[in-house]
């Protein structure tokens, strides 16, 4: 099974738990980990575990990813949405096929999965998931 991109259905449910904070600067700690084409993130999945997900590994690379800025959700006409800063690794070598958004301090509950499309690799480099405007058609985390 190959990784797809979702929203977590675990997550929507939690959300009217009032189980994760988005706000910035007081809201929970989430964390962006990458996984190899091995892996089977997507809408099923409901945490991030330190083994068993086929989380990949390589130099400039650290188990458990790494932490995320949060931006503050607001609303894009009827849409939430939520954002997160750039993230980069430097110095780094690996290949990459997908990455999970958890929440740190619920669990490490998951968030999302999004799928690259296929391998992504850096040698030696900077590898950076840079995240889409927060718009209502194209916010990383949105509930229209």
């Amino acid at each position: 099974m190959a990784n797809t991109s979702a929203i977590c259905n675990s997550f929507k449910v939690e959300i009217l738990k009032a189980e994760h904070n988005f706000t910035a600067s007081t809201g929970d700690s989430f964390k962006l980990a990458l996984f190899t084409s091995s892996a089977t993130l997507g809408a099923g999945t409901t945490a991030y575990a330190a083994t068993g997900m086929n989380e990949m590994s390589g130099t400039g690379y650290t188990a458990g990813g790494k932490a995320l800025t949060s931006v503050t959700p607001t609303l894009d006409s009827t849409t939430a949405c939520c954002d997160f800063d750039d993230i980069s690794w430097t110095s780094a070598t690996f290949t990459a096929n997908a990455c999970l958004i958890y929440n740190d301090d619920t669990s490490d509950k998951a968030v999302c999965a999004v799928a690259f499309g296929g391998d992504k690799s850096v040698s030696s480099g900077t590898f950076t998931i840079q995240f889409p405007a927060k718009a209502a058609t194209t916010a990383i985390v949105r509930i229209a």
